[in-house]
């Protein structure tokens, strides 16, 4: 479910002092309609999530949205498997996004029973008995050099035949096709309603912030943590999500 009834995101339409990018009041006043102009295809993600929920939940399992901020994949999946034994459990450390995702659930009422929300890092987050769990943009927020644990730690808390649904930016050995891939990413964003400056100063804001990985490196870090299949089931232009299977 993503609100399409939200704030636009200005947050950068005039100059602003360079900082970090950060998940605070103000992005989660207008983050779905940041996400929604900024990253192609999130709303065939985002859905198709809780297909691939749908296809891999097992009965009495769990399934983790790591990095849930205001519930897009969370309730998709909620959605997509009414009348099942589950347990959908939605992490994010951001309180701001937190405490809107709460929002959301009480306006749902007794149709998000099977929600757990909760205000953590996910670095603290135990996952166990799981049969789903999902990266949506996660990852790549994260140092590198944590990445690989918190992969292990999905892989030894899913139940065999689970899956990892893993969303992220990707960069491009060929430099030719990752300059070019930024470039026509920056006239999507500007045929979205972003000026110049807007795209300039956000990109600024994440530069240190959001470290995106080649495909191959995803790819050689779930196969190392013990995942049996690994592919990219959606792509567009330098926006990808891949599935790995236990």
């Amino acid at each position: 479910m993503i609100n399409r009834n939200t704030s636009k995101d200005d947050l950068f339409a005039k100059r602003v002092a360079p900082s970090d990018f950060a998940f605070d009041e103000k992005v989660a006043n207008v983050f779905d309609d940041m996400i929604l102009r900024s990253v192609p295809g999130y709303k065939t993600i985002v859905e198709m999530i809780g297909v691939f929920a749908w296809r891999y939940h097992q009965p009495g399992s769990k399934i983790y949205d790591l990095g849930c901020s205001l519930g897009g994949a969370t309730f998709e999946v909620n959605k997509q498997l009414q009348g099942k034994d589950f347990s959908l459990v939605a992490v994010d450390k951001s309180r701001a996004m937190i405490e809107r995702l709460t929002q959301r659930k009480i306006k749902l009422g007794a149709y998000t029973d099977a929600i757990n929300i909760r205000c953590e890092d996910i670095s603290e987050t135990k996952v166990e008995n799981a049969s789903v769990v999902i990266l949506n943009f996660t990852l790549q927020f994260l140092p590198i050099a944590f990445r690989k644990e918190l992969i292990t730690r999905i892989y030894d808390g899913l139940l065999p035949g689970g899956v990892l649904v893993m969303s992220e930016k990707i960069v491009f050995r060929d430099e030719n096709l990752n300059h070019l891939f930024i470039d026509m990413y920056h006239k999507y964003k500007e045929s979205n309603g972003y000026s110049k400056l807007e795209i300039s100063q956000k990109r600024i804001a994440l530069e240190d912030v959001l470290i995106p990985e080649s495909i191959d490196t995803h790819r050689n870090r779930v196969a190392t943590s013990g995942f049996k299949s690994f592919n990219v089931w959606f792509q567009c232009l330098n926006f990808a999500s891949m599935l790995s299977i236990k």
